[in-house]
C-alpha cells in the first residue's frame, strides 16, 4: 500500500490565548516515541477525561500506532512545545456517515487552561471541512468543564445530548459568522500578547554586540541607550568586558535575568544555535538582523523556515531574518532596537517594511519630511512575525493613527484582508507593493479599504496628509495661487486624481472681490496675482473653506521678488486652524525649509515640493473617505443553494474539466441556470474564476469583445465576496455606463448580475475542488429580466491529499 501523502499545507504556526507561540502540524510516523512520552506524562485525571472512565494505560505499542494515520479518514494534529507534544487532536471518519467524524482532544496537564483546546479545534475544523466532513462528534464527561466550554464557546452550531455522566456533542463545522468572529477575537488577543515582549520589552539582549562603533552589533546597543530605553540592556560578546559603556556577558545563558527580547547579529551559520540558546534561556522574542538566509537560495530558505518552526514551538516570536530591527517611540517603550543611524521622531504613523536596506532610507527620508513615527518594524523575510500581526498590534495602539505598509509578499492574504477590513474604517492603511499590474493585489487592497500608492514617495505624501489633516468630506477642491501656471497644473492633477475644481458660489466670489486686489481672479483656481500678501492668502483661504460646496484647499505660493514665505505660512496655519474639518495642503515652489514654517505645535499643514503631489494625496484621501462612508458589506445568505447536491456531483470525480451537463447541474445547485439563449441587443459579459496560488479564488468580470481584449477593462475581486464587493466590482468597469443606462438605453439588470457574482463566489468557497470556472457568454438583459448564462466550463483540481484552502 502506498505511503499516504503528508499534508504540508496543515503545518501552521499558532498562538494560544496567553500569547504563547506554538507550531501545529499533522502527526508523522516518526512521532511515535514522542507520542509515547506525551501519553506517559499525562495525569490520571487527564487520562480519565480522555478515556471517559476508569484509567487504563495503553501499551506502548498501541500508543505508537496512533502516529500512523491516512490524513483523510483519520487525521491527528499536534501542537508542539519545544520538541514535545503539548496537545493533540484526532478525528476518525464515520464509515457509515462519511460527513461525520469522532473527534478527541488531549492537552498535557501543564498546558491546560492556556487555550490549546480552542486553537486545536479551529485547526482540526478547517482540515476536516477541506476533507468533506461537516459534523464533528465528541463524548465528554459531564465534569470536564474545560472541554465543554471549548465547544460551547467556539461559535459553531452545537447540539448536546441529554444531561448525564457523559455528554454527546455534535458540532457543525461549516463556517458560521459567530464562529469566525470568536476565532478572530481569540486570535487578536493572542497576537497582541505575543508581541508585547517584542514591542514593549522590559529587557533586551544584543547577541553579537561589538566594541567597534562601525559594526551593526555596536550600533544596536548604542541606539538602545540613546533612544532612552528604560529597561536593562545586555550586550553579549564572549571577548568583551564592556560595550558602549555597558557590561558585556559571554552568552545569553550568563545573563542575570531572561531578557524579553534578543537581537541576533551574528553570522548566518551561528544563528540556529544562538536561537536555541535563547529558547533555553527563556527569551520571549527574537529579532534576527543577520543576512545569508532566504536571499541566498533554496537551502537558505529552508534554514530560515526551520528557524521559525523552532522558535514557534519554543514559545518565542521571531522577526526577520535579514531585517534592521524594531522601533517603538511611545513613552511606555522608547525602544530603538535597530542599527539605523537615523532614528525617527515621535509621531502618529506606524510602518512595517519587508525590506531591511529600504528601512534605512525610509527612516532618513521620514525624518527630513518631519513625519513622526509611533513605531517602525522591519520584518525582513517575515518567516514568523508578519504584517498581519503588526496590524493587530497597531489596531489598538492609541499612539497610532495611520499605518504604512511596504509589502513584497503575502503570507496569508485572506487573513490580511480580514484584519485590514476591520481596521481601515478607523485608521487609514496606506500600502506600496511592487507589482503594479497585479490585479489580485489591487483587488485585495480595494476590498480591504487599503490605499495603494505607486511608490514610496507617494506613500509618504499620503501619510503626511492623513497624519496631520482630516480626509476631505468630498472631492471638491479650491486652488489658491499667486501664479497661473502652477494653478493650471494643479487643476489638471486634481482631475486625474478623481477630484474636481468647481466654480465657487456667488457669495464666496463676492467675499473674495471685496477682500482681494482688483486684478485678482476670483474663479477657481483663485489667482491672487504675484503681488498677493499674507493677508490676501488668509482672506482667500477663509472664504473658500467657508463655502459649503468646497471640501478641501490646495494653497500654492511661488516666491515673488518680495519673498515672505514665513508670513504666508503663518496666514495659512491660522486659516487651517479655524476650519479643522476641511484639509488644507500647500506647495511652496522653490521654498527650502518651508516644512518647518507650516508647523505650529500639533497643527501641521502638509507641504509638497510640487503641487501635483498635493493633488494626488488629496485624491487618495477623498477616495478613502468615500470608502469609509459606504456601508460595510456582508456575505449574504443566498436562497436556492443546495451545497450537498453540488458536493455529490463532484465527489470522486477525476481532475480536469467536467462534462457540460455536470457543470450545468453544479451551477443549478447554486441557483444559476445555464440555458441556450438567442442573441439580444444588450451587451454580453463573462464571469470567470481562477485559483491563484497565493490569493485563492479570484473572480474576474468584464464585457466580451474589445472591452476586455483590447482595453483590458476587467474587474477582479478575491473571494469571499460581500454584497458591497459585488456591487463595486460590477460598477468599476470603464464600460459601466453601458450597464447602468448612463450611455443611453435602459441598461441591464444590475441586481441580477450582482447576485450571480455572489453565487459564483459562494460556490467556489464551498467547493475548494474547483480550480477554474468560466461563464461565457452571460447575456445581460434589461432591468427586471435577469441574466442568462449560455455556456459554463468547470475544471476540478488535482488534490490527492484532500486538502483545500483555509
Amino acid at each position: 500500500m502506498a505511503t499516504p501523502p503528508y499534508p504540508e499545507d496543515l503545518e501552521r504556526p499558532g498562538l494560544v490565548r496567553t500569547g504563547r507561540s506554538t507550531f501545529v502540524r499533522p502527526i508523522r510516523p516518526e512521532d511515535a516515541d514522542r507520542l509515547v512520552a506525551f501519553v506517559g506524562g499525562l495525569s490520571r485525571a487527564t487520562l480519565a477525561y480522555r478515556s471517559l472512565g476508569p484509567v487504563v494505560r495503553a501499551r506502548d505499542d498501541v500508543i505508537r500506532r496512533g502516529a500512523q494515520v491516512d490524513y483523510l479518514n483519520e487525521l491527528a494534529l499536534v501542537a508542539l512545545a519545544g520538541d514535545e507534544i503539548a496537545g493533540l487532536v484526532r478525528y476518525v471518519r464515520d464509515p457509515e456517515e462519511p460527513e461525520h467524524a469522532e473527534v478527541t482532544f488531549t492537552i498535557r496537564d501543564d498546558h491546560q487552561s492556556e487555550g490549546f483546546g480552542r486553537l486545536l479545534l479551529e485547526h482540526i475544523a478547517a482540515a476536516a471541512r477541506a476533507r468533506g466532513i461537516r459534523v464533528l462528534e465528541a463524548d465528554v464527561l459531564a465534569d470536564n468543564t474545560r472541554m465543554i466550554n471549548v465547544f460551547l464557546g467556539s461559535g459553531y452550531r452545537t447540539e448536546a445530548g441529554p444531561p448525564g455522566q457523559i455528554i454527546h456533542f455534535e458540532i457543525a463545522i461549516d463556517p458560521q459568522a459567530q464562529a469566525t468572529a470568536r476565532a478572530e477575537r481569540r486570535e487578536h488577543t493572542a497576537v497582541r500578547r505575543s508581541l508585547r515582549p517584542l514591542l514593549e520589552p522590559r529587557s533586551v539582549a544584543v547577541i553579537g554586540a561589538n566594541r567597534d562603533p562601525l559594526t551593526i552589533g555596536h550600533e544596536i546597543v548604542a541606539n538602545l541607550l540613546r533612544g532612552g530605553f528604560g529597561g536593562s540592556v545586555f550586550p553579549v560578546n564572549p571577548r568583551a568586558e564592556r560595550i558602549a559603556g555597558v557590561r558585556a556577558h559571554p552568552s545569553v545563558r550568563d545573563l542575570p535575568e531572561p531578557p524579553d527580547l534578543a537581537l541576533v547579529a551574528v553570522r548566518a551559520g551561528a544563528v540556529p544555535e544562538v536561537v536555541r540558546e535563547c529558547a533555553e534561556a527563556g527569551v520571549k522574542a527574537v529579532v534576527v538582523v543577520s543576512t545569508g538566509f532566504g536571499e541566498t537560495g533554496v537551502e537558505g530558505r529552508a534554514t530560515e523556515l526551520a528557524l521559525a518552526r523552532f522558535a514557534r514551538a519554543s514559545g518565542m516570536r521571531l522577526v526577520g531574518p535579514n531585517c534592521m530591527g524594531v522601533v517603538n517611540t511611545t513613552p511606555a517603550a522608547r525602544l530603538a532596537a535597530t542599527f539605523s543611524p537615523a532614528l525617527p521622531t515621535p509621531g502618529r504613523v506606524a510602518m512595517s517594511s519587508q525590506s531591511g536596506p529600504l528601512g534605512l532610507a525610509v527612516l532618513d527620508f521620514a525624518r527630513r519630511l518631519r513625519l513622526g513615527f509611533s513605531g517602525f518594524v522591519s520584518v525582513g523575510h517575515a518567516v514568523d512575525v508578519s504584517t498581519n500581526d503588526l496590524l493587530q498590534w497597531w489596531e489598538e495602539d492609541p499612539g497610532t493613527s495611520v499605518i504604512l505598509l511596504h509589502v513584497e509578499t503575502f503570507g496569508n492574504p485572506r487573513r490580511f484582508a480580514r484584519v485590514a477590513r476591520r481596521i481601515s474604517p478607523r485608521k487609514p492603511i496606506v500600502a506600496v507593493h511592487p507589482g503594479h499590474a497585479d490585479s489580485a493585489v489591487g483587488s485585495l487592497f480595494a476590498q480591504s479599504g487599503v490605499i495603494r500608492t505607486r511608490g514610496l514617495q507617494e506613500l509618504f505624501d499620503v501619510a503626511l496628509l492623513l497624519a496631520h489633516q482630516p480626509p476631505p468630506p468630498g472631492n471638491r477642491v479650491a486652488v489658491i495661487t499667486n501664479a497661473g501656471g502652477p494653478a493650471a497644473l494643479t487643476a489638471g492633477a486634481c482631475a486625474a486624481s478623481g477630484l474636481c475644481v468647481p466654480a465657487l458660489g456667488e457669495r464666496t466670489r463676492r467675499t473674495l472681490r471685496s477682500a482681494l486686489a482688483p486684478r485678482a481672479d476670483v474663479a477657481n483656481p483663485v489667482d491672487l496675482t504675484p503681488m498677493a500678501t499674507a493677508t490676501h492668502y488668509r482672506q482667500a483661504l477663509d472664504a473658500v473653506l467657508a463655502d459649503d460646496d468646497i471640501d478641501a484647499a490646495v494653497v500654492l505660493f511661488m516666491p515673488p521678488l518680495a519673498d515672505k514665505p514665513d508670513e504666508v505660512a503663518s496666514a495659512i496655519l491660522d486659516a487651517a486652524a479655524a476650519r479643522p474639518d476641511k484639509p488644507v495642503v500647500a506647495s511652496f515652489l522653490g521654498g527650502a525649509g518651508v516644512a518647518d514654517l507650516l508647523h505650529r505645535g500639533d497643527l501641521v499643514v502638509p507641504t509638497y515640493t510640487f503641487p501635483e503631489a498635493a493633488a494626488v494625496s488629496l485624491g487618495h484621501a477623498a477616495a478613502y473617505r468615500t470608502w469609509r462612508a459606504t456601508p460595510a458589506g456582508v456575505i449574504p445568505d443566498l436562497a436556492g443553494v443546495d451545497t450537498e447536491r453540488a458536493r455529490s456531483l463532484i465527489a470522486d470525480r477525476a481532475p480536469g474539466e467536467v462534462p457540460a451537463a455536470v457543470a450545468a447541474e453544479l451551477l443549478d445547485s447554486y441557483g444559476i441556470a445555464v440555458r441556450d439563449t438567442e442573441p439580444h441587443p444588450g451587451p454580453d459579459a463573462f464571469l470567470s474564476v481562477r485559483a491563484d496560488p497565493v490569493f485563492g479564488p479570484v473572480v474576474a468580470f468584464g464585457l466580451t469583445g474589445d472591452y476586455a481584449d483590447l482595453m483590458e477593462d476587467v474587474a477582479h475581486r478575491v473571494t469571499p465576496l460581500s454584497d458591497r464587493d459585488a456591487r463595486e466590482m460590477v460598477r468599476s468597469l470603464r464600460a459601466a455606463p453601458l450597464l447602468d443606462g448612463r450611455a443611453g438605453g435602459p441598461g441591464v439588470d444590475l441586481t441580477a448580475l450582482e447576485e450571480t457574482v455572489l453565487r459564483i463566489s459562494a460556490m467556489v468557497e464551498d467547493l475548494p475542488e474547483i480550480e477554474a470556472l468560466e461563464l461565457r457568454p452571460v447575456r445581460l438583459l434589461p432591468p427586471g429580466n435577469g441574466v442568462a448564462v449560455a455556456h459554463a466550463t468547470v475544471r476540478l483540481a488535482d488534490d490527492t491529499t484532500g486538502g483545500g484552502r483555509s
